[in-house]
């Protein structure tokens, strides 16, 4: 396989292990064998997720468990480096976790603009991948990790403007399928249950996702990688990866998820009416 992207470098943000994988993952893997070097920052070591008790009779904390849950999934990936900017999951909104003093949440968004900074600074990517301005299901450490990654963005690229012009050239925020978010609400609807109460929690609003609207201005196919990013999903096991849809419902989901990421662009503001493009670097050897 060709290393076209060998002297490139990516750079994504995001929240809780697991993100990587039922994200973007596919995109991350892609680019990776391609020869760029893929670097993640991750928040947090998602310790308020909820997992099986029997997940946890091998490991000392749920931390743990998750961050041992990460390292699989980034080497199935294939990621080059790994940051754990050592954050505590705030949990969904409205939950006590948002109050614990090591929250996410609940520090100084300062804090996490310059510990996302200080990552950029070392990494000096070409490209930044982060959430949408609503963390895609408005859990509240996306949406702070969204916030914070366009500041530290924005920073670091004033400060290398003259000493390194050419890196951070371009911020991209992934966006969630509306078909498939459309889809589900249906298929719940069907099943006689609130899509309102969507997940594991009950705590997930798919009405209230399938109604925002973001541009997408990168469709990437990432079907050459499809099986990393299966591999790398599996490895999250205690949050429910690696699981095989059945019946009807596994219909659905084969026919509406295609292996394509969709991305904004946050950076620079892209041209009216701006021909969809299909490559995260496109036009960055012009």
């Amino acid at each position: 396989m060709t290393q076209k992207f060998a002297d490139k470098r990516i750079l994504s943000v995001l929240a809780h292990p697991d993100d990587e994988a039922f994200g973007m993952g596919g995109t991350l893997a892609l680019y990776a064998m391609l020869g760029a070097r893929v670097s993640l920052a991750c928040a947090t070591l998602g310790e308020a997720g909820d997992i099986p008790t029997d997940f946890l009779s091998s490991q000392p904390d749920s931390a743990a468990l998750r961050e041992g849950e990460l390292d699989c999934s980034t080497k199935s990936l294939g990621l080059t480096q790994v940051f754990k900017l050592g954050f505590r999951d705030s949990g969904m909104a409205g939950s006590p976790d948002n109050q614990h003093p090591d929250a996410l949440v609940a520090r100084p968004l300062e804090d996490a603009v310059e510990r996302i900074a200080d990552v950029m600074r070392q990494v000096k990517p070409h490209v930044v991948l982060t959430f949408d301005p609503v963390g895609g299901y408005y859990h509240p450490d996306h949406i702070r990790v969204h916030e914070a990654t366009v500041a530290a963005f924005h920073r670091v690229r004033g400060e290398l403007a003259n000493s390194d012009p050419q890196v951070l050239r371009r911020l991209y925020y992934h966006t969630m399928p509306k078909t498939s978010i459309k889809a589900a609400v249906l298929w719940m609807r069907l099943q006689g249950k609130d899509p309102r109460k969507a997940g594991r929690n009950a705590d997930i609003d798919l009405v209230q996702i399938a109604s925002e609207s973001f541009p997408v201005h990168v469709k990437v196919n990432y079907r050459p990688v499809l099986k990393q990013r299966e591999q790398a999903a599996a490895c999250h096991a205690s949050q429910g990866g690696g699981q095989k849809p059945f019946g009807l419902s596994g219909v659905l989901i084969r026919l509406f998820n295609k292996p394509i990421d969709r991305f904004m662009q946050g950076f620079p503001e892209p041209e009216p009416n701006q021909p969809m493009k299909h490559d995260l670097f496109w036009g960055l050897n012009d």
